[in-house]
């Protein structure tokens, strides 16, 4: 499995996962997933319950990275099972 890196929002609700494309589709790859998930119960018990999935290119997923960093969310480790 591809590595993946967390950020998690100012308020503790909402987290999103970066991970590299690890299959090829079509030849293709360069681009990443962003999931979306909420935070349920207290973090670090369960893991958050994945919403949403969009696959971008890898120069936008850094742009969303950086720009969700500037806004006030920070790196976490993934630390539940």
């Amino acid at each position: 499995m591809a590595k993946s890196y967390w950020l998690i929002n100012s308020n503790r609700s909402e987290v999103k996962r970066f991970m590299k494309n690890d299959k090829s589709i079509d030849g293709v790859f360069e681009y990443m997933f962003i999931d979306t998930g909420k935070i349920v119960g207290e973090l670090g018990n369960k893991p958050p319950v994945m919403t949403n999935t969009v696959s971008v290119e890898i120069d936008l997923a850094r742009e969303i990275y950086e720009r969700l960093l500037s806004k006030g969310w920070r790196k976490i480790e993934k630390n539940w099972n």
